[in-house]
């Protein structure tokens, strides 16, 4: 009996590659995760602030700490890096919803109203919210003594409110809060202006107060050293990066990984050395007469400095001339040190300089010598650290350098990193511990401060050229660079900042 079945084998066979020709087609038309468009397009497009702490333009091209980190991110996704500065935090966020942007890396913090609008990132640094005034005017040392002096105060000023914040949620809902409790507190928002406009207006006796975070604040300082802090607005708060709030969390997933490698690697802790490793030691009177020296004496010698500085940053090259001279060329001391770069004589020899005095010479011969002593730093510690422990050599001897690092690695701490070996320096002077060592005493806190304040005048520095360059320009979120991602690790040395000094071999080093 033959059986008739309903359908041929032929029939069958175009129905099933039919039916698997759909199917494929709707896998393939099922929307890409954000990371797949990321490595699809081949470009990373971060947003970011331009300013000294998250991204700038120095010497050697792009740096900042948001920058450098972002920088690895897409290192990490294998796709150039596009970063996307702007100058006020405003212009950043529509540039996210609209997809302008992949992330915003700008150093912000977990604010409420950010939360609500955006996915944070991994905390890789706390700040607060400080309340600044101009010292030498009343300080109020709480928002009591604030609340209580605020009619005076507006009265005496002939303004509606003495304080003014820049137009950002992060400021705004703590003043909201302030304002719900008391109602009769008053302030305003200027939308124009960004954090560095404010913090300058209260540096220049235009404006009372304003509020800034914490970090912001310790390096505008070096800049405008009147700034000074009142009281703390808030306790500390998480900074993050921010993504869009959506289902994918393809994005999201990877920068949680990314950011616990860099925190069990040490790599984070490095480069927040790096950047903000020295903002907590201010001193006003010393960066009072820093600043009048950046206008006054500056100008004159910086082409000087940017013509022998080399390899090195010329920035670091004046700050290091600073330390040592006050940038005076005809200086002298009583231990035989002379000129800029306050030469030894052994060591002037030694570079082929043969008048001390004469600036050119000091500063050429200053660099050769750095470049020689920043050759025998060990390989071990990483190139933009390099600098500061040829500085402490300078100060206190190598040897004593040395003591230092075997110290740090004896109590479990890290003797490549400047960090950890800064803070065992002052131990030298205390017998239980140089005791131990093979060179013995030293003044290892004032190599410490030596090589601190160098830091210091070189953030100042580059402050201050970063200050010229935005009261020159008027930037926004078109303003665009992009960077070719280096194939090489986070230290490259391609991408390093680095700087100089003139440093003696000690008879410890010749041992």
């Amino acid at each position: 009996m033959l059986i008739k079945y309903p359908l041929s084998f032929k029939r069958l066979a175009t129905l099933f590659t039919a039916l698997t020709l759909l199917a494929g087609c709707q896998i393939e038309s099922q929307p890409k995760s954000e990371l797949d468009q990321i490595r699809e397009r081949g470009v990373l497009r971060v947003g970011t602030l331009n300013n000294q702490l998250s991204y700038y333009i120095g010497p050697d091209g792009p740096a900042g700490l948001d920058y450098e980190l972002a920088r690895e991110f897409a290192n990490e996704l294998g796709v150039k890096l596009e970063m996307k500065p702007a100058y006020r935090m405003s212009s950043l966020y529509p540039a996210l919803k609209n997809g302008e942007i992949d992330i915003i890396a700008a150093g912000l913090s977990q604010s409420e109203e950010r939360l609500k609008n955006f996915r944070a990132g991994p905390v890789y640094y706390y700040v607060s919210q400080q309340v600044v005034y101009k010292k030498g005017q009343w300080r109020p040392r709480n928002l009591e003594q604030l609340l209580e002096r605020q009619p005076s105060l507006i009265e005496e000023s002939s303004q509606e409110k003495v304080l003014t914040i820049v137009d950002d949620s992060h400021f705004k809902n703590s003043l909201s809060e302030v304002q719900q409790k008391h109602p009769e507190f008053k302030y305003s928002v200027d939308i124009n202006a960004d954090v560095n406009e404010l913090l300058k207006q209260v540096s220049n006796g235009d404006l009372q107060f304003t509020v800034a975070d914490s970090v912001e604040i310790s390096l505008s300082q070096r800049i405008y050293p009147d700034i000074a802090l009142a009281f703390e607005l808030t306790e500390d708060q998480p900074i993050s990066w921010f993504l869009n709030r959506s289902d994918d969390e393809s994005l999201y997933a990877l920068l949680i990984e990314f950011f616990g490698g860099l925190q069990q690697s040490n790599q984070l802790a490095a480069l927040e050395e790096k950047y903000i490793g020295h903002v907590n030691s201010f001193d006003y009177v010393d960066t009072r007469a820093f600043i009048r020296a950046l206008d006054s004496k500056l100008p004159k010698w910086a082409p000087l400095f940017q013509e022998y500085s080399d390899e090195f940053d010329w920035r670091l090259v004046a700050a290091l001339a600073y330390q040592e001279s006050h940038w005076n060329p005809k200086a002298k001391s009583p231990t035989g040190v002379r000129g800029m770069m306050m030469l030894t004589l052994p060591t002037a020899k030694s570079v082929g300089v043969s008048d001390r005095l004469d600036p050119e010479q000091s500063v050429w011969g200053g660099v050769e010598y750095l470049r020689r002593m920043v050759g025998r730093v060990p390989d071990s510690i990483a190139e933009h650290e390099k600098i500061w422990f040829a500085l402490a050599s300078y100060n206190v001897g190598y040897g004593h350098m040395m003591d230092a690092r075997r110290l740090t690695k004896w109590q479990g701490g890290n003797p490549d990193a400047w960090a950890d070996v800064k803070d065992r320096l002052p131990l030298l002077r205390q017998k239980k511990y140089y005791s131990q060592t093979r060179y013995g005493f030293a003044r290892g806190d004032e190599a410490r401060n030596y090589v601190e304040n160098i830091r210091r005048y070189y953030q100042s520095i580059i402050g201050h050229v970063e200050q010229q360059n935005r009261d020159n320009e008027v930037g926004g979120i078109d303003d665009l660079t992009v960077i070719q991602v280096p194939e090489n690790d986070l230290y490259s040395t391609d991408d390093t900042v680095s700087g100089a000094e003139a440093i003696e071999q000690t008879e410890e080093e010749k041992q």
